[in-house]
């Protein structure tokens, strides 16, 4: 209000307010809390033993980046643990596991048809896997993308280093009950850990599978090829590749070449069983087939059908030796067993 606009009265009349105020602030009423009690009170709710406001705002934005989980969760962990970060981590993650395991009790039996084909390869070493789930919806869920890599680094370090100086291929497979027992390092968590964790997170069932392991000389290759494909959109998941179909291909070439000189032929040959599901690899002294034929070689090209699969591979000298093919969700032996 402008100053010449305020007359003696109401000027007296704002000192006597002002010292009612005064009066109320220093000596409250019984029973009721005063400014300062209340200000007290109001600051102990943010404050961690020995931490300002600020820093404990930045653990639980920390902590629920770190972990994922909400910011109630964080905050209870952080408040039960007096802002100690490590020890509010593992206790967040035990309480997740033990959740985790109570829903996957509970879920188990629950059909799992939908999934993803995960591959992966580190130099002449390729991993393929197959982890079910009941919709597809989750099965393009980054925490279930992250799931199927787990199982493919986890398969991928179980065997490393368990072979050397290979003459030829070696080809290994894994059903559930092996994978579950896996760990992601030496001193990792279990996979089957990993596994409850993410039911408990997406609340579906999920298995795992199966997993194939393949590994050759360094004068072979590993053509793949993935059908499918799902985008990760995570930078975290670049090392895979996802989808529905998944194949590797054993092949020898002629001499010793840059791997790269076989990308494109590996990728067609692992499109080829994808596509054409044969059942051996037979001869390449087998004469040209039909749809009908199982033998891949004696297939027709799927790319041009005017001619087979081994007619295509005759001239650039390669074998094909071997191959995997995965396609999620089929029966097979592990499953009618199980």
């Amino acid at each position: 209000i402008p100053s010449e606009l305020v007359t003696p009265e109401a000027s007296a009349l704002k000192m006597q307010r002002m010292a009612r105020l005064g009066r109320t602030l220093a000596f409250p009423l019984e029973g009721s809390v005063s400014v300062a009690q209340f200000l007290g009170f109001q600051l102990s709710r943010f404050l961690h033993t020995g931490f300002p406001v600020l820093a404990a705002k930045e653990l639980l934005v920390k902590l629920r980046k770190k972990t994922g989980y909400s910011f109630v969760n964080c905050k209870k962990a952080l408040e039960k643990f007096n802002g100690e970060l490590k020890e509010a981590e593992a206790w967040l993650h035990e309480q997740a596991q033990k959740e985790g395991w109570s829903r996957a009790s509970k879920l188990e039996g629950r059909k799992t048809k939908e999934g993803l084909i995960g591959l992966l390869q580190e130099g002449n070493s390729a991993v393929m896997v197959e982890v079910n789930c009941e919709t597809d919806f989750v099965a393009r869920n980054t925490k279930f993308q992250h799931l199927v890599q787990q199982v493919a680094v986890g398969t991928m370090q179980h065997y490393r280093g368990t072979v050397e100086h290979l003459s030829t291929y070696a080809k290994c497979f894994l059903k559930t009950s092996e994978l579950s027992q896996l760990r992601l390092g030496p001193n990792g968590s279990l996979l089957s850990d990993q596994l409850a964790l993410t039911i408990g997170k997406l609340g579906e069932n999920m298995v795992m599978k199966r997993a194939v392991w393949v590994s050759v000389p360094e004068n072979f290759f590993i053509g793949s090829y993935v059908h499918g494909a799902h985008p990760s959109g995570n930078p975290l998941l670049s090392n895979m590749m996802f989808g529905k179909y998944g194949a590797l291909v054993i092949c020898s070439p002629p001499e010793p070449r840059d791997k790269s000189d076989f990308a494109k032929l590996g990728w067609r040959l692992g499109q080829h069983v994808v596509g054409m599901a044969p059942l051996s690899v037979g001869s390449p002294e087998d004469e040209p087939g039909d749809d009908s034929e199982t033998k891949m070689l004696a297939q027709p090209f799927l790319l041009d059908p005017a001619i087979s699969l081994g007619q295509y591979v005759q001239p650039t000298g390669v074998s094909v030796l071997d191959f995997v093919r995965f396609e999620c969700g089929e029966e097979t032996e592990t499953t009618e067993a199980e």
